[in-house]
């Protein structure tokens, strides 16, 4: 069975610290682009962080020197570092994993992560 299960969301007060995994299992990491989306109830869902099968990465200037994604293709797990949180972080946070052209091939279910004070 594949699956992408995500952790590591949870509350934080402003200027903490979370990090967000995501475990792969019944496929294999390295052969996908991983990119993290974040959704607000009546917002667009937004991208905050990819990575390439290169591991090169890229995210908006929105959390660019906050967010840092990152791969282990020996533990088949990407992971978000987000240091510095703000109030407007506060979302649910979906992994993905894409290997073709018409969109992800996996999701990871969603995680809750609260910003506040």
């Amino acid at each position: 069975q594949k699956q992408f299960v995500e952790s590591g969301g949870g509350l934080v007060q402003p200027g903490g610290s979370l990090r967000l995994s995501c475990a792969a299992s019944g496929f294999t990491l390295d052969d996908y682009f991983i990119a993290w989306f974040r959704h607000t109830p009546g917002k667009e869902r937004r991208t905050v962080s990819c990575i390439s099968r290169g591991a090169y990465t890229n995210s908006p200037d929105s959390v660019k020197g906050r967010f840092t994604i990152s791969r282990d293709n020996t533990k088949n797990i990407v992971s978000l570092q987000m240091n510095s949180l703000k109030p407007e972080d506060t979302a649910v946070y979906y992994c993905t994993a894409q290997i073709g052209p018409l969109g992800p091939e996996y999701w990871g279910q969603g995680t809750q992560v609260t910003v506040s004070s």
